[in-house]
């Protein structure tokens, strides 16, 4: 079994910046104290009764923050400041609500979490209904600074892609070249693919292996979920098809998901760096938004982030932005 087929640790699972033209728009990959569970979202109230818009934006001068109307996945904290971010796999993990609980003790405050992918996340941060966005499209995050309406990308850490699928691996991806050759295994070969076919991050890569691949997805085989990481995860497994999901997810699922196995890892293709964003102008939130960036980039965020999901998975689930630095460009 090859490099790219062992099923060892993330640190050998390296990141790196994928190639790809800018994705204008991706969306997708809720929260809880322990890793793999759901958020819980008290105390939420103070989240649910502010105002939509947010009334310090004009008295300071800045262009005004609209909130979402739809309410929070979790709040945490009860101070008297408030920002709004949104992300991901890393909410729906577990790992923000261990990094904004400490966060909010030690800064008088309340973060507001909505979950949404990094496409949905990042359109959110461009109407400027969030104050910042934890993102993992670095085509498209590159392409919203250049374009002047974000600001502040900054690598925070990461995890990688993941290619798995049932134990007998009808399409034999566990002997593939790379991570095209497994693609074109997969439709070659008419195996069943799950996909999120939600223009969330994940689906904007896995769009990036088929173009690779010289393939277009689709035919009886390709199974569209429009759901979150772990939903559609859980339907490769009941499908007995392939799915490529990001790592952290599959090793907080790896039990409930019993009939899929890691087939293939590895390569350039297949990385998953994630970076800070926030809007452009500033918020009136955007300072405390930014120190919560500085804090993810601290010792001891740094230090939770790379152990996060040892003690209840045996490995951990992100790398830290040191190792993420070693393989990515940017």
């Amino acid at each position: 079994m090859s490099a790219r087929m062992a099923t060892g640790g993330l640190a050998r699972a390296g990141l790196a910046l994928a190639a790809g033209a800018a994705v204008a728009a991706l969306a997708a990959c809720a929260s809880a104290p322990t890793p793999g569970a759901v958020p819980t979202t008290a105390p939420a109230t103070a989240a649910m009764t502010t105002p939509a818009t947010n009334p310090t934006d004009a008295a300071a001068g800045l262009a005004p923050i609209q909130r979402p109307a739809r309410a929070p996945d979790a709040v945490w904290g009860s101070g008297t400041r408030t920002f709004a971010l949104a992300t991901g796999s890393p909410g729906e993990l577990g790992l923000l609500a261990q990094l904004a609980t400490r966060f909010a003790a030690d800064h008088d405050a309340q973060v507001v979490w909505f979950k949404a992918g990094s496409g949905q996340a990042m359109q959110m941060l461009k109407a400027r209904q969030v104050d910042m966005v934890l993102a993992h499209a670095p085509a498209a995050e590159r392409q919203a600074v250049a374009d002047g309406w974000a600001q502040g990308r900054v690598l925070v850490g990461g995890n990688a892609f993941w290619l798995v699928g049932p134990e007998a691996d009808p399409a034999g991806i566990a002997g593939a070249a790379d991570a095209a050759d497994a693609m074109r295994r997969i439709q070659d070969r008419g195996a069943v693919f799950v996909s999120r076919g939600d223009n969330s991050g994940t689906h904007q890569k896995e769009l990036q292996l088929w173009q690779a691949a010289g393939r277009t997805p689709g035919g009886a085989g390709y199974l569209v979920t429009k759901d979150f990481m772990t939903a559609s995860l859980k339907r490769a497994n009941d499908a007995g098809g392939y799915f490529l999901t990001d790592s952290s997810t599959f090793i907080a699922e790896r039990r409930n998901t019993p009939r899929l196995k890691l087939l293939f890892q590895g390569g350039a293709l297949l990385q998953n760096p994630y970076h800070t964003l926030y809007p452009r102008p500033d918020s009136a939130a955007s300072a405390l938004a930014r120190q919560f960036g500085a804090y993810l980039s601290s010792p001891a965020a740094q230090a939770l982030l790379r152990d996060f999901g040892r003690a209840e998975h045996g490995e951990a689930m992100y790398l830290d932005a040191a190792a993420a630095a070693r393989v990515v460009a940017d």
